[in-house]
């Protein structure tokens, strides 16, 4: 990440991180336009050696469903960067992943 990226990052994000919880975080798409998004969960995997997360804008397809995406995380010092997922192995990690996610949450509220 270049230094000209990083300081137009630090001005989008000047007055938004004061209202952003644990667990949410400012994304950028392809355009330079700003979306809030919420963390699923983050992990490592030894199986591919990379470290995930799974997030969602609180966004819902055309059946009611809530869309979550998935993207490899690299940092450069404090700068997050979300990657592709290109493989449909490193898929089914984050989809295994979000599936034991759903379960214990399931399991939590039929404990309740």
């Amino acid at each position: 990440m270049t230094d000209k990226e990083k300081k137009m990052i630090d001005e989008k994000l000047k007055n938004k991180k004061e209202g952003l919880n644990d667990g949410m975080f400012v994304g950028f798409n392809e355009e330079g336009e700003e979306k809030t998004f919420y963390k699923l969960l983050e992990f490592d995997s030894d199986e591919t050696g990379k470290h995930y997360m799974a997030y969602t804008d609180n966004e819902t397809d055309e059946n009611g469903n809530v869309k979550a995406y998935g993207s490899i995380v690299t940092y450069d010092g404090d700068y997050m960067k979300l990657e592709a997922i290109t493989s449909e192995k490193e898929w089914k990690v984050i989809e295994t992943a979000l599936r034991v996610l759903q379960n214990e949450l399931k399991e939590k509220n039929n404990e309740e």
